[in-house]
């Protein structure tokens, strides 16, 4: 078939840095080509190439058989071709129909008019998202939703999914796939950027691999297998089953009590324990109030101030109004959204992790040693294997996964004695999630208190000594690594 879309030679640098080598890349009409590799392979990079975020240092791009070289995102998306990052670029202070519409308003607008024609388009892809909500009232789930939304309703010929399903649940990535299926048979053309091999294998017609910014693999993905991917990826083999916990590791003392802690509607009366020694997996559908309990313990939400529970730590009754006072005593949370919480995307790395050294006592000087900075960025991106030019490189420049090893570093440089993450995997590619996965399981043998919300099951059965599940604001059911299965914890979680 002829090509809608077809790029040649593409190459970009940043800072002498290759990040796209000379790729080939061309796509059909109606065909869904996944475009899969580590993070810091090029994925991105070559993606916001062909949508007009950066000019390509050399190559060409043709679209439906014309030269090509959108003056920017606005002039691809007049094109035909509209991108869904990976970190969503909604306005947050704009409700979600106003960002829905946000570029093709009309002359004069009603904003209930807005609002039903908003709420009509959402409900027409099953999406189950308030229009009149703010944007920046939502969880990274449904701004993935608007983001999606609004791709879809732009008509584009060609749309780029950047990890489009890393915070949807297993229903909403069901009504995710179904749109992708009405896409493709419109004749809509769709680059699919994922972690899951299994989406990829499941959804694409096509499969091309990245490794170090050059085009690896390109093949039909019917003849393709996981094993093959994964090599292609990393250019070496790597277990890529991930199994649940045989065995789990003996309680040592008890860190954190949590009593009948409730924040409005979102947690209501929800009641745990947390050893030291010991990962404590929590899952739970998007919404059923994780994050927020998790949010509560570590200062940054306050719960209810009458009837709101209790919470221990280290024996003694905590209320934490900030986040500050619950790093001094060794509590740390590690966002789901990065983006949002977790860095300073304009900063260096170097100036990020040492964020984290100045957040703790004896770490606050009214000068900075920059040899001292940079000692303890070397270590660190050595310590977490960050993949950056160097350590003056920003934030905004690294992929995902090295962004969220920063995160992850920052954290760590807390030197906490109850560490929390959330979603610590999201948007990592599978060779990162092996380290991020060796790097928890190294924490708990060395006797910290460790706890892990995952919407992914296979993650919380492989990393979980004890597996609490979540539903409608509290834990409802807990189950042992030789008790659990993937059926009964779902189960819990939508009954």
């Amino acid at each position: 078939m002829t090509a809608l879309l077809q790029a040649r030679g593409l190459t970009k640098t940043f800072h002498g840095n290759i990040a796209v080598s000379a790729v080939d890349f061309d796509l059909t009409e109606g065909e869904v080509h996944a475009l899969l590799g580590e993070n810091g392979a090029g994925k991105s990079t070559f993606s916001k190439l062909l949508a007009g975020v950066y000019p390509p240092d050399a190559g060409t791009i043709t679209l439906a058989g014309a030269p090509f070289a959108p003056a920017g995102p606005a002039d691809a998306l007049r094109h035909g071709i509209a991108m869904v990052y990976q970190e969503t670029s909604l306005v947050p202070s704009m409700t979600v129909a106003q960002n829905l519409f946000l570029g093709s308003e009309r002359a004069f607008n009603r904003l209930r008019g807005i609002t039903i024609a908003a709420q009509q388009f959402l409900q027409s892809l099953n999406f189950t998202v308030d229009p009149t909500a703010q944007v920046a009232s939502l969880g990274a789930a449904k701004r993935q939703m608007v983001e999606i939304a609004r791709a879809v309703r732009l008509n584009a010929r060609v749309i780029i999914f950047d990890e489009p399903t890393a915070t949807l649940t297993p229903e909403e990535r069901r009504h995710f796939f179904a749109l992708i299926n009405r896409l493709r048979r419109r004749g809509v053309a769709i680059i699919f950027i994922t972690h899951a091999l299994e989406e990829a294998l499941q959804m694409a017609d096509r499969i091309t691999v990245m490794r170090d910014g050059a085009r690896v693999l390109c093949a039909p993905a019917a003849e393709l297998t996981q094993a093959d991917i994964v090599h292609a990826m990393v250019g070496r083999e790597l277990a890529i089953e991930t199994v649940s916990r045989d065995g789990h590791r003996p309680a040592g003392a008890q860190v954190l009590s949590v009593e009948d802690v409730s924040m409005g509607a979102l947690v209501r009366n929800t009641s745990f324990s947390v050893f030291a020694g010991q990962v404590t997996g929590i899952f739970g559908l998007v919404g059923s109030g994780r994050t927020e309990t998790a949010k509560i313990i570590a200062g940054v939400l306050k719960r209810d101030f009458l009837r709101g529970g209790a919470i221990e730590y280290e024996g003694r009754p905590v209320r934490y109004a900030t986040p500050g006072p619950a790093v001094a005593d060794g509590i740390v949370y590690v966002t789901e959204d990065r983006k949002l919480e977790g860095f300073f995307e304009n900063m260096s790395i170097a100036e990020n992790l040492h964020a984290g050294r100045l957040s703790v006592a004896g770490g606050r000087s009214p000068f900075v040693s920059m040899a001292e900075m940079r000692a303890l960025a070397a270590e660190w991106t050595e310590r977490l294997s960050i993949r950056a030019g160097s350590p003056d490189a920003r934030l905004v420049e690294l992929s995902g996964g090295n962004q969220q090893k920063v995160v992850i570093g920052k954290a760590l440089i807390q030197k906490p004695r109850l560490i929390i993450f959330d979603e610590p995997t999201r948007g990592v590619d599978v060779g990162a999630v092996a380290e991020i996965h060796a790097l928890i399981e190294h924490l708990a043998d060395d006797g910290m208190a460790v706890m892990v919300i995952s919407s992914y099951l296979p993650e919380i059965r492989a990393l979980s000594d004890r597996i609490l599940v979540y539903r409608q604001g509290r834990v409802v059911e807990e189950f042992s690594p030789a008790d659990a299965t993937d059926e009964g914890i779902m189960y819990a979680a939508v009954h």
